[in-house]
């Protein structure tokens, strides 16, 4: 019997059609990987950019609000590295709480690297009761890391170190975050204010210690 390596090569017209498909669909799958990553390097570049400009305080987190307004007391707070200014927060399209607003809400954001608060009340009106929370009412008080307010409200007696009034707020140093280009604002290397009073549509922190916290349904809020 003849050895196989011996054997003339295939005449086939199919089999050539099947090398060259293969070798085509090769040839496309790389063509398409290509793509797909020279299309992956802008997002990740986008990406990156917005890891660094958060990092910097140059961009905020920002989230959706719900657009529930929501209380906020405590009889003192005392912060490092403060900054205010103005800005505009978005609830989702749509929303149920959206009214005449078109969606948005026009704030003021306090920022302070490190803060202390005593005897601090959150509550939320639910229609007929209220979604209430106490913390820092014994020997601890509650802290906060990279703190930020938006209210439409504050009140209290207020007393700054080291204040700057009338800054950019894009060339804000003191508190890690910085706003809007052309945008009013002011900063102090210490804030203090007693019987402090807020209306809020959102906060956030990177570290919230409340100790002592209690959560419950009340007829009336802070």
């Amino acid at each position: 019997m003849a050895s196989s390596s011996n054997l003339p090569p295939s005449d086939d017209p199919l089999s050539e059609h099947a090398e060259g498909d293969s070798a085509g669909a090769d040839r496309r799958g790389r063509v398409r990987l290509r793509r797909a990553a020279v299309m992956a390097v802008p997002a990740t570049l986008a990406l990156a950019g917005m890891a660094v400009l958060t990092a910097q305080g140059a961009l905020g987190v920002q989230f959706a609000i719900s657009g529930m307004p929501f209380t906020v007391t405590a009889t003192e707070l005392n912060g490092t590295g403060f900054a205010q200014f103005g800005a505009l927060d978005n609830m989702i399209e749509g929303s149920p709480n959206e009214g005449d607003t078109g969606g948005q809400v026009l704030v003021v954001t306090s920022a302070i690297k490190s803060a202390t608060l005593t005897k601090l009340c959150q509550s939320v009106d639910l229609g007929g009761t209220n979604l209430l929370i106490t913390a820092g009412s014994g020997a601890d008080k509650v802290t906060a890391t990279d703190l930020t307010t938006d209210s439409t409200e504050l009140s209290g007696n207020a007393e700054f170190k080291n204040i700057e009034i009338g800054n950019d707020a894009s060339t804000l140093t003191k508190a890690g975050v910085q706003g809007p280009k052309g945008v009013f604002s002011q900063q102090s290397d210490t804030v203090r204010i007693t019987n402090l009073r807020q209306t809020n549509y959102a906060t956030t922190a990177g570290v919230f210690k409340l100790p002592g916290l209690k959560l419950r349904f009340s007829e009336s809020g802070c």
